[in-house]
């Protein structure tokens, strides 16, 4: 139809993620996303040569970074060259940018998992059974590992971070567009991170979530918030993913659902709109 917006999905169709299949996700949504925008998906790796024929690229299910990070990072520098435009915008100062968003966030007092990089901080972390050990450009628990407070003298730092593992009651994700908050999604059992159920947020909750949607500045995008309730009651975070954040829109009911893709179909009309290309 001419006139309308020409949009390149980038999604890795064929990724095997634990307890969610990024395929069914991705082919709702861009089957949604065809009623206004001309829609093509193509994988991560193919998203540089054929992103100059389209109005946007928006990433979406597009897997960990880590597995081709050589040929995202030339993607990323390809399209800021060329002034393409990215949805989410690649300014994201999250996980978008990698876990350092972790330690500033930390040193800044914000409400997240006390985090640090290096041995002379340890005594920065509350004494704990366990310690959780990840990589700085880790992904969808990869490279994840736990340890006692006597192993954390023998690690090798500098790529890695080290956090207090948390007795937590269940895991709960925010979901935003934009800076409209969207859904709410929990995990009542901890040992079953993706077995999820609709959540009713407070106002405390959402006052929670919309600190970290602010610090990032995004004007446009989706973000995911997701933090552990303690024993004692607080939420903390544990990541903001500004990337790729995987929706769970199987587990919304179809008014959620709809208001979701209309909230998502209008941010990319105005991104699109309002981010000319150079």
């Amino acid at each position: 139809m001419p006139g309308r917006p020409s949009v390149l999905f980038v999604t890795d169709l064929a990724y095997q993620a634990r307890g969610r299949r990024y395929c069914d996700e991705d082919i709702f949504l861009s089957s949604r996303l065809r009623n206004d925008f001309d829609v093509a998906l193509c994988h991560p790796l193919d998203a540089a040569a054929l992103m100059d024929a389209f109005d946007g690229v928006v990433v979406r299910n597009s897997g960990p970074v880590l597995h081709y990070q050589k040929e995202y990072d030339a993607f990323r520098n390809q399209a800021a060259a060329r002034g393409t435009r990215v949805y989410n915008p690649l300014s994201g100062r999250a996980d978008m940018a990698g876990k350092q968003y972790l330690l500033d966030l930390t040193a800044a007092g914000y409400p997240v998992i006390p985090t640090i990089d290096r041995p002379q901080n340890l005594g920065a972390l509350p004494e704990t059974g366990q310690y959780v050990v990840k990589p700085k450009a880790g992904a969808d628990s990869i490279g994840l590992d736990f340890v006692s407070r006597d192993q954390l003298d023998g690690l090798t730092y500098g790529d890695i971070l080290i956090q207090p593992r948390i007795d937590f009651r269940y895991e709960v994700s925010f979901y935003y567009v934009d800076d409209v908050f969207q859904y709410a999604l929990h995990a009542p059992d901890p040992d079953r991170r993706w077995v999820l159920e609709p959540y009713r947020p407070t106002e405390a909750d959402l006052g929670f979530a919309r600190r970290f949607i602010d610090w990032n500045t995004l004007d446009h995008g989706i973000q995911r918030v997701d933090a552990c309730r303690t024993q004692e009651g607080d939420l903390l975070l544990v990541e903001l993913e500004d990337l790729n954040p995987y929706l769970s829109l199987d587990h919304v009911d179809d008014p959620t659902r709809d208001t979701f893709v209309a909230g998502m179909t209008a941010s990319l009309h105005r991104f699109l709109d309002i981010s000319p290309r150079t």
